[in-house]
């Protein structure tokens, strides 16, 4: 039976395709309040402004491919069950082939209605009287701050099962996505990408930490991890 590789993957993992990472000093936020593009508040004052937000992200997304540490990671397959629990909005892990990818911020190529239901499809302009068939207008499918995370039970219930846990360009700084390492049982190897390294070690697992851009340091990990393969 396959071992199962848990990833985590942060802004960090898509930089180098050339999505701008949100909390750099360069990142999306620059020239908006965070709470103005990306708080339910927000949209209900200025839904003209957070929909051309999106739009933009939108539109960029479509201009970016996968990188080297997207398409490495779909290398994993063949030797490991794996699963991606990613921050990203982006669908560049799903382009590179990966097949069981979590999204728990939401996904920038889909919508849903302002009064719930299930997401749409969506890679073109969203605009003010966009609507689902109950009349209803449609809004970004992204968790936004204030939100719940409705992906964050099933994130622990993978992370829970994790033989190898491989967290890539994610400060793990910000909750509820950083508490998911406390889910990792006991004597799992924990390996981190990142060429900021800020986690720190836990006593009940081994640390391996990589500071390089994912581009640079998923390959070796990969390739390690294929090494261990049973």
């Amino acid at each position: 039976m396959k071992k199962n590789v848990v990833i985590l993957t942060g802004a960090g993992m898509s930089a180098e395709s050339g999505l701008k990472t949100f909390r750099d000093a360069d990142g999306l936020w620059e020239g908006h309040d965070v709470m103005e593009v990306a708080s339910p508040q927000g949209f209900e004052n200025n839904p003209e402004l957070v929909l051309d937000f999106y739009n933009q992200r939108r539109r960029q997304l479509l201009e970016v491919t996968p990188n080297k540490a997207h398409k490495a990671l779909v290398t994993l397959e063949e030797h490991f069950k794996v699963t991606i629990i990613t921050q990203n909005v982006d669908d560049l892990h799903e382009r590179a082939g990966s097949s069981h990818v979590v999204h728990l911020h939401g996904e920038l190529l889909k919508v849903r209605s302002t009064m719930g239901g299930q997401p749409i499809p969506w890679r073109s302009n969203l605009v003010l009287g966009d609507t689902c068939e109950k009349g209803y207008q449609l809004r970004p499918h992204i968790v936004w701050f204030g939100e719940e995370v409705p992906m964050m039970g099933r994130a622990m219930e993978l992370t829970a099962m994790a033989d190898f846990l491989l967290i890539i360009g994610t400060s793990m700084q910000v909750y509820p996505a950083a508490g998911l390492i406390d889910f990792v049982p006991k004597g799992t190897p924990i390996y981190f990408v990142d060429p900021k390294p800020s986690i720190k070690g836990n006593p009940l697992n081994k640390l391996y930490v990589i500071p390089e851009k994912a581009t640079e340091g998923v390959p070796t990990v990969v390739a390690d991890l294929i090494d261990k393969a049973p």
